[in-house]
């Protein structure tokens, strides 16, 4: 291939890496300790959040705050059915029904209209995902949630930097969750997660059950898990977190470079409906997808769909007899991703955008 759909070993953040897994090892402590508390403390400023923690994955720090916030069996939980099935996965993993509401045709994130259209007396919370790094239409939901008071929670794994009308992911809802799986704006060399919140009790009982539900060792007020950022992904992150910024503006670059050559294209390319888009995929939507992907492929691109199938149609979701979402049904038919990662050359920008641009469907 010319062109990758990712490049994940470290490139300018390399020595830094380097020197953050020398310390840790160095340490000899690598569960709990200094550089996980740092991390906490550094990713909640950047996330101008009061609390972070960093549990093992972004999937953990969904079922967390649910379970923190005493969601559990008879519950629902509203959320999108165009997402990673891990969102719904979280909700299941509590107890909870996930209900899903229809994507907003343009945003491409959960359509308010529809969740108000959803929630029930047993709708807990709304889960809306922050699809692709472009935020949901918080302001709309927060009203939702706001007049049937229930708990806004953002599914921010996308979304690393993004801001929704000028304010901060992350400090919107009660909390958010974050994933550092090593593709993410901001990724580790392995699993990782955290949840940031405002709620200092939150941030507490969520501590607490990431690991075991101990108050203090061998002590366990409740039953909790086992999902403990190690200290050498913390050490990792806390390398590469200064260079977020940067490689967010090299994403934006990159995608107004190919939103101007593909103005004239034969397929869909989704606006950007929030300045603050950190782009974390590039989708282009077609009807031919399929000779999409083809075409792209035979001129040295790699590209990958995201996602083929929606979550609802899942055979891992059918016990929960999951409305059907014709929106982010047909999205799933027609998405295809293109490359976008920091370490892209113009020269790569330019084969992709004018491969795209060439595609004619039969």
């Amino acid at each position: 291939m010319t062109v990758k759909f990712n490049a994940l070993v470290p490139g300018d953040d390399a020595a830094a890496i380097d020197a953050a897994i020398r310390r840790v090892i160095a340490s000899g402590w690598f569960i709990l300790g200094p550089e996980v508390e740092a991390f906490e403390q550094e990713f909640a400023a950047a996330c101008h959040s009061t609390y972070a923690v960093g549990v093992g994955t972004g999937t953990d720090a969904i079922t967390l705050i649910l379970r923190a916030l005493g969601i559990g069996p008879g519950d629902e939980v509203i959320t999108s059915p165009l997402s990673a099935a891990y969102s719904a996965l979280a909700i299941v993993t509590t107890g909870a029904r996930p209900v899903f509401a229809d994507v907003d045709p343009v945003r491409l994130t959960l359509d308010p209209a529809a969740a108000a259209a959803a929630v029930t007396s047993r709708t807990r919370a709304i889960l809306p995902v922050h699809l692709y790094g472009q935020a949901a239409d918080l302001d709309a939901l927060e009203r939702i949630a706001s007049r049937h008071q229930l708990a806004l929670v953002e599914d921010a794994c996308q979304a690393h930097g993004a801001t929704a009308g000028s304010r901060p992911i992350g400090t919107i809802g009660v909390a958010s969750a974050f994933s550092f799986y090593p593709t993410k704006n901001l990724g580790a060399l392995g699993d990782g997660g955290a949840m940031t919140t405002n709620d200092s009790a939150l941030a507490a009982r969520i501590k607490r059950l990431r690991n075991g539900g101990q108050t203090s060792r061998y002590h366990h007020q409740e039953p909790g898990v086992n999902s403990r950022l190690d200290e050498l992904q913390a050490a990792i992150l806390r390398a590469r977190l200064p260079f977020l910024g940067r490689w967010t503006d090299r994403r934006r670059a990159i995608a107004r470079n190919y939103r101007r050559a593909l103005r004239a294209a034969r397929f869909t390319v989704p606006p950007e409906c929030d300045a603050g888009h950190v782009y974390h995929l590039f989708p282009v939507l077609s009807a031919s997808r399929d000779a999409l992907q083809e075409h792209l492929r035979a001129a040295g691109v790699e590209t990958l769909i995201h996602y083929p199938v929606p979550i609802p149609r899942q055979p891992a979701l059918a016990a929960f007899a999951p409305a059907d979402c014709p929106v982010a049904n047909r999205v799933c038919g027609e998405v295809l991703s293109l490359p976008i990662y920091p370490s892209l050359t113009d020269a790569q920008i330019d084969t992709v955008g004018q491969a795209a641009a060439a595609f004619s469907p039969a």
